[in-house]
């Protein structure tokens, strides 16, 4: 695809933004688990750095320069990283179990490439 094209079109268009959108949707589902001590902690913290990801890739699509998409790309790539985070920490602290935790990875570690992917395509 060329980047023209990338720019063109609608950030609900984007297949690593549907998946991120999806992402969000477990995120909430898997959190809504953890204890209520944790609403204005942990289970924040994830929350916030899973929207982040496809809120910027929508924002960054919305920019009116490549430069600005690229970057807000790049904010999103740091959310997937942030999450993360978050999660492994979560799993250490026995709120996620291993079996609960490698699939996220894995859907994170997908929603990266991608993200990278496509910040290389645009021009």
């Amino acid at each position: 695809m060329e980047a023209k094209t990338v720019k063109s079109r609608s950030y609900r268009d984007l297949d690593v933004w549907k998946l991120s959108i999806g992402l969000v949707k477990e995120i909430y589902q898997i959190t809504n688990g953890f204890p209520a001590s944790e609403n204005f902690g942990l289970t924040h913290q994830i929350r916030k750095a899973a929207v982040s990801i496809p809120a910027n890739i929508a924002e960054g699509q919305g920019r009116n320069s490549s430069k600005e998409f690229r970057q807000f790309l790049a904010i999103s790539l740091g959310s997937v990283a942030e999450l993360e985070t978050h999660l492994i920490i979560a799993k250490e602290i026995d709120y996620l179990t291993s079996e609960g935790l490698n699939p996220l990875l894995n859907l994170l570690d997908r929603i990266r490439k991608m993200l990278k992917s496509l910040s290389g395509r645009i021009q």
